[in-house]
């Protein structure tokens, strides 16, 4: 049975939270990958920034939709959310938007477990982690390689 280590990238490529964006995205295009595990100087995973991060933080501002009800105003969405956006829109550094809660995997997780993390929770690069330390990732054609073997 196939395990995380069989199929994981071990030569991985970080980023600290002091990163810039313009940094983070000539990262990502030179060496052809679509994110990066977030680590502090010591290689302690902090969390994950992905191209989708740096996608959010370009896109527009959506404006809330409020409704009045009597004389009240009613923001339908949560002031938290709209705080965030306007954060990311922001953002002038990874940590302004790497994501903080990382799903991880240790090096005997098997592909079929990875694979359900990667359908279930929708994300689709999962560090390897041994001991708080970055030994690997897995991304899609990580996965997609070791099912074909």
């Amino acid at each position: 049975m196939l395990k995380a280590k069989d199929i994981m990238t071990k030569n991985v490529i970080t980023v600290t939270p002091a990163t810039t964006l313009e940094d983070l995205a000539r990262i990502l295009i030179d060496h052809n990958i679509s994110g990066a595990p977030v680590a502090d100087d010591k290689g302690a995973l902090l969390g994950i920034v992905t191209e989708n991060d740096l996608i959010n933080k370009n896109k527009r501002l959506h404006i809330p939709t409020v409704m009045r009800l009597f004389d009240a105003y009613i923001m339908l969405e949560s002031p938290a959310a709209i705080e965030k956006e306007i954060r990311q829109m922001a953002a002038v550094t990874v940590n302004d938007i790497f994501i903080k809660d990382v799903v991880t995997v240790s090096e005997e997780t098997t592909v079929e477990d990875i694979a359900t993390i990667m359908s279930e929770k929708k994300m689709y690069l999962i560090p390897v982690v041994t001991g708080g330390k970055i030994v690997g990732i897995i991304g899609k054609m990580d996965l997609i390689k070791g099912i074909a073997r």
